[in-house]
């Protein structure tokens, strides 16, 4: 597994990152240690969640994912994880924070009790990677910015990073940051993926000039690159199938990964893989890992036998022909999600 620096930071993770969202709903307890002791068998160091995991955010919940990760953590050597976590942003729109009683925002009350609350279900003194998780542009990023410093000089994280953040906000935090004298965002973890290629209109200049790395998240178009949602499927388990029936918000949101331009693209990039005879999976993760900008690449899973597909793009790289095949259908059927 090859070692990449987020950002401007003194840490180096592993290309591949295991995203932990579905851990606690998904997949029970025990599934969830198996996945996070064979990712590490497999090289990866590198683990991903949120106060507000598991998904879909429930107030029974709240919080469980991270008390799952700090369980199987107890008997690793700490030094050898890279935990990365993350803060609530404003609850609004699409999305609603299962933490306090959804009254979340990024100011100094809810970062610092995100923060200690994060640690203690983790059981550990200190977050490698605290990040926003989606942004809160009510406020004025000095606020969120001093006081993710001063969480820094504490010792209590290492370095930060945003989520679902703009081109717009991106820049705004790093000016806040520079004036202030106070750290900056490292990373960036935002939806990038063959279905979905929003990031390179004009976030992937910005991580380029400011030494910003993306850590992308569904590189499986939210699992629809697997093929599984082709010709209306909607298979047991699957986080969108239970979506797509629950309805209202929820159902808005799988529409953004399943839907009409999703499948014909997926159905197109699946030929490929066909005949360079791999996985789709082994396809999606090796082509969101082949950019300059990306540090590392978030999977999931909420079954071991899924892993295989996933860490055999390990080694995987594409040539220029796929690279440029890949590219044409994209332009072709244009950012199927929303």
């Amino acid at each position: 597994m090859k070692q990449r620096r987020l950002g401007r930071s003194p840490i180096y993770v592993s290309d591949i990152c295991m995203g932990t969202m579905t851990f606690g709903s998904g997949a029970d307890e025990e599934m969830s240690r198996k996945i996070m002791d064979m990712s590490v068998d497999a090289g990866i160091n590198f683990f991903d969640t949120a106060e507000n995991y598991p998904v879909p955010p429930k107030p029974e919940w709240a919080g469980e994912t991270e008390k799952i990760v700090g369980r199987w953590m107890k008997d690793k050597d700490r030094d050898s994880l890279i935990i990365a976590t993350k803060v609530s942003g404003p609850s609004h729109g699409w999305i609603k924070s299962a933490q306090r009683a959804g009254m979340t925002a990024m100011d100094r009350h809810n970062i610092v009790r995100a923060l200690d609350a994060s640690l203690k279900r983790l059981q550990t003194d200190y977050i490698d990677l605290y990040q926003t998780h989606w942004p809160d542009h009510g406020i004025a990023y000095d606020e969120t910015m001093e006081v993710l410093d001063e969480q820094i000089r504490a010792g209590k994280i290492r370095a930060i990073g945003c989520s679902n953040e703009t081109s717009w906000g991106l820049m705004k935090s790093l000016e806040a940051s520079e004036r202030l004298g106070v750290a900056r965002y490292c990373t960036i973890q935002n939806n990038f993926s063959m279905n979905n290629r929003r990031f390179e209109d004009e976030l992937a200049q910005v991580c380029r000039q400011e030494g910003v790395s993306l850590i992308p998240y569904s590189p499986l178009g939210g699992g629809a690159l697997s093929g599984k949602y082709n010709d209306g499927a909607t298979p047991e388990g699957a986080r969108f199938s239970a979506y797509l029936k629950l309805g209202g918000r929820q159902r808005k949101m799988a529409e953004r990964f399943v839907n009409p331009k999703s499948e014909e693209s997926t159905k197109r990039f699946m030929a490929i893989a066909k005949e360079l005879d791999m996985a789709p999976v082994t396809l999606a993760t090796a082509w969101s890992k082949q950019h300059d900008f990306v540090a590392s690449t978030i999977v999931g899973a909420t079954h071991s036998d899924q892993l295989a597909d996933i860490f055999a793009a390990a080694d995987v790289v594409l040539s220029d022909d796929t690279m440029k095949r890949i590219y044409k259908i994209s332009r072709e059927i244009m950012y199927p999600m929303g």
